[in-house]
């Protein structure tokens, strides 16, 4: 009736009590959908782009850096006895395991006393090498292995273990892991471990509704910024403790950048 009197009509769908995420209409082989959020890399070039940025980044991290790595591994093998690599389960894209490569910072114990607790501040299981590799991040460079294997990249949501993922809501695990973890990332240059899980994940599923390649350059150079400050390199106390954190979640992130992110938390 509208149409036949000239009335410009509008209607709004009624999705919003099913989709809880801001969704967006695409078109498809000429078929207009509806896309339940946006994910940037899920577009085949941005992903492309991705990849390649992360293998030569990679590759020229590991040619400066490898003198580094060779005194490190000279030095960790002539003090502590054990393994050069502490290599621990993470869960990767997809939800998929893999195994990340660290230098091993701590002596060797029983895989039970790992799990234990988190490192804490002057914890008597850290070597001196691993005090110094631990603050100065050299520890974490045999991730770059892990890239050029596909298991991780240059910037991306730092890889929980399970028991991480289990703690935590399942919906926002998953889009966290809807890309692949990276060795750092937003949650990195806002407070790294010493802010709670909670928290984490926020800035974690922020980053993948948000990355573009001037906000992983953006991050590359702020995290050498924390790096050579030496900020949260131990675990919080109330690391799976925190309401804010938890109220955003269901509140769907609904923050419309990343600075009024930071602002809020």
């Amino acid at each position: 009736m509208c149409e036949k009197s000239g009335v410009h009509t509008k209607f709004i769908p009624d999705y919003n009590k099913i989709i809880p995420t801001k969704p967006y209409t695409e078109d498809l082989v000429g078929l207009p959908v509806i896309n339940i959020r946006r994910v940037p890399l899920s577009n085949m070039l941005n992903a492309f782009v991705k990849r390649a940025m992360d293998i030569f980044g990679a590759l020229v991290a590991l040619t400066l850096f490898s003198p580094v790595m060779l005194v490190i591994t000279i030095i960790i093998k002539v003090t502590s006895p054990g393994p050069l690599i502490f290599k621990q389960e993470r869960i990767g894209l997809q939800n998929k395991p893999f195994y990340m490569y660290k230098f091993r910072s701590m002596v060797v114990q029983d895989a039970s006393k790992e799990k234990n607790g988190w490192t804490v501040k002057n914890d008597p299981r850290v070597t001196p090498v691993g005090k110094f590799i631990r603050k100065t991040s050299i520890d974490e460079l045999p991730q770059l292995i892990n890239i050029l294997k596909g298991d991780m990249v240059i910037v991306g949501p730092r890889p929980w273990i399970p028991s991480q993922m289990e703690a935590l809501p399942p919906n926002y695990c998953r889009q966290r892991y809807s890309v692949r973890p990276g060795i750092t990332g937003m949650a990195q240059i806002h407070g790294r471990n010493g802010i709670p899980f909670c928290r984490r994940l926020c800035y974690d599923v922020l980053y993948v509704r948000r990355v573009s390649f001037l906000l992983d350059v953006s991050l590359v150079f702020r995290t050498a910024r924390k790096v050579l400050v030496r900020e949260g390199i131990q675990q919080c106390n109330e690391a799976f403790q925190n309401k804010l954190g938890k109220t955003l979640l269901q509140n769907d992130l609904s923050l419309p950048s990343t600075t009024e992110a930071t602002r809020s938390f």
